[in-house]
């Protein structure tokens, strides 16, 4: 079965599309606050695409994330009530709370890693706000933590470009399940 191979096609071709620049930013702000899909998705394949555009791209999809990040910690801050149980219900509780606890012991430093990490950004931007972090630190750390992964995705695929491509599509499947597997444990080593 090649789920991730198609999908890495469809996505290559929206990739293509005029419009592409736009579903990159919505994608990206709506995964920090309450999308589970990762804007890298589509941020690799437009790099691919256009790598002479990859640093405007990541600076949009930097730029939207970052503004769907305080989205999610405006819903923390207000909201927690009746986000929470949503949050239970896709099984990211763990996952909150860990969060949690981690930003009572490093604050700032938390914001900057997940930012950067495969870990569900949107569980980071929720608890700041529910935690009340400070905003300004929140926004900063995540321009930064959110800036690095971009800027590098975007550079490392836009650096490889059409030679990179078909190493990328023949290697989809693994990449892809092993994203699904390490995503998997990280949800089970938080869930502990």
């Amino acid at each position: 079965m090649a789920l991730f191979t198609s999908l890495y096609d469809r996505v290559l071709g929206w990739a293509r599309h005029r419009r592409a620049p736009w579903l990159l930013a919505g994608l990206s702000f709506a995964e920090s606050s309450f999308f589970p899909i990762p804007p890298d998705v589509m941020l690799a394949p437009m790099c691919v695409a256009r790598p002479q555009r990859a640093l405007r791209l990541a600076a949009l999809t930097t730029i939207a994330s970052v503004v769907g990040g305080i989205l999610g910690y405006l819903i923390g801050l207000v909201g927690l009530e009746v986000v929470l149980p949503l949050i239970q219900e896709a099984g990211y509780e763990p996952a909150y709370e860990q969060a949690r606890r981690w930003f009572t012991d490093w604050g700032f430093w938390v914001v900057l890693v997940a930012g950067f990490s495969p870990i569900p950004y949107k569980v980071f931007t929720i608890a700041a706000g529910a935690m009340a972090v400070a905003w300004l630190p929140f926004v900063l750390a995540s321009l930064l933590g959110r800036g690095a992964r971009f800027f590098l995705v975007a550079v490392v695929i836009s650096w490889g470009g059409a030679r990179v491509e078909p190493w990328l599509r023949r290697y989809m499947e693994r990449i892809g399940w092993c994203s699904v597997i390490v995503l998997l444990g990280i949800v089970a080593y938080l869930s502990l």
